[in-house]
């Protein structure tokens, strides 16, 4: 079974047993919601990818499905500072995750994990950092990593390789969830961090002017 849907097995029962509900919260969706999307995610992985044209493909549940979870949220963000902040996020993620890409080696074989492993921790970090909001690190790291996938396969065409452009198949998938799911879980992690932090200086306060 592939990492990206243990994760999202993962995910989806802890939103079951009421985990997750102040991520939810903060990503404005309902549980029902949420457990649709993974069901229609991990469900979407196994079917064979949509081919396009004879260049281009996509896999419903490894791009189709969790980018349009993104434009939901992005269409639910509060402010167009908050839209313009997950369009800088999502850029920002895709220069670093394709950055990476040049950086590693062209072989797999040559590194001691899987190149996924490495590309979705990386683009969940760019993600949260310049995400910050769950939507924004969530949106961020999904478009992030799909953007840097496609700017990869242009780069090969500009060579004079002739290579296929496979959205959200194979190991992407992997990549995919592994940053969406990752951006979110530093946001909240760090969020309620600082929240925690920052009350305790109000109580402090309140209870010095009683």
């Amino acid at each position: 079974m592939r990492i990206g849907t243990i994760l999202l097995l993962l995910a989806g029962l802890l939103i079951l047993f009421g985990a997750g509900q102040r991520v939810l919260d903060r990503l404005r969706l309902r549980d029902r919601e949420a457990i649709l999307f993974i069901v229609l995610i991990i469900a979407g992985g196994f079917l064979p990818d949509v081919r396009v044209t004879r260049d281009f493909s996509f896999n419903i549940g490894g791009a189709l499905i969790p980018l349009v979870l993104c434009a939901r949220l992005f269409f639910l963000a509060d402010t167009g500072a908050e839209r313009g902040r997950a369009v800088l996020a999502s850029l920002v993620t895709a220069v670093a995750v394709y950055a990476l890409g040049r950086w590693l080696p062209a072989d797999p074989a040559e590194l001691p994990v899987d190149p996924n492993y490495i590309y979705g921790p990386a683009a969940g970090l760019a993600a949260y950092l310049f995400g910050r909001s769950r939507r924004c690190a969530f949106i961020a790291g999904t478009v992030g990593v799909t953007l840097a996938h496609v700017a990869s396969w242009l780069t090969v065409r500009a060579q004079g390789v002739s290579q296929r452009l496979a959205l959200g198949g194979a190991g992407a998938y992997d990549v995919i969830v592994i940053s969406g799911l990752l951006a979110v879980l530093l946001a909240e992690l760090v969020g309620e961090t600082l929240e925690r932090a920052s009350r305790k200086p109000a109580r402090a306060y309140a209870a010095r002017r009683e």
